[in-house]
């Protein structure tokens, strides 16, 4: 008796993955999906994109004896912008509204809320850790043969924080 063939799993683009990941987060967001985030630069151009960031899109709370059959209000979209760049955005908001409607394509859009602010997340930094030079002359020793200079140097200092007492400065 044969076997059925085997299915054979090919590697898949990482940006088949990024969608499906952001989702939920994007939804905390109010955004339906994650496609005006991921592809900011695409709707609004390089120039605007590396000024501002869509931070979440607001929606009118519907009334509570609201007709099945009424239109939906459209959506404010928050754009964290460049202070010094807030005053061109604003005067640049309806083409922006245009372009993120097209690109959804419906009426989803109704206004754009501007927010002054630094672009980017700011992360904190963390500390550094504390590595004694007993830690640092074993992951030496343990990187000695490898020839490739760059990757001795990335592989000791990988091993000296892993053997270090995790101790922050």
């Amino acid at each position: 008796m044969a076997s059925p063939p085997r299915k054979k799993f090919w590697a898949k683009p990482l940006a088949d993955f990024v969608g499906k990941a952001m989702g939920p987060v994007a939804a905390k967001q109010g955004f339906g999906e994650s496609d005006i985030i991921l592809h900011w630069p695409d709707i609004v151009g390089a120039r605007l994109a590396a000024a501002s960031e869509p931070l979440r899109l607001q929606w009118v709370p519907r009334a509570p004896q609201r007709p099945p059959d009424a239109p939906i209000e459209p959506s404010t979209l928050l754009v964290r912008v460049e202070s010094a760049f807030a005053l061109e955005f604003q005067h640049l908001a309806p083409i922006v509204i245009d372009r993120v409607n097209a690109r959804l394509g419906w009426r989803c859009v109704g206004r754009i809320g501007l927010r002054q602010g630094p672009i980017g997340q700011a992360r904190p930094r963390r500390a550094l850790l504390a590595i004694d030079q007993k830690s640092m002359e074993l992951a030496q020793a343990a990187a000695a043969p490898i020839e490739d200079d760059a990757l001795r140097a990335a592989l000791t200092r990988l091993g000296a924080a892993a053997l270090s007492d995790k101790k922050q400065l």
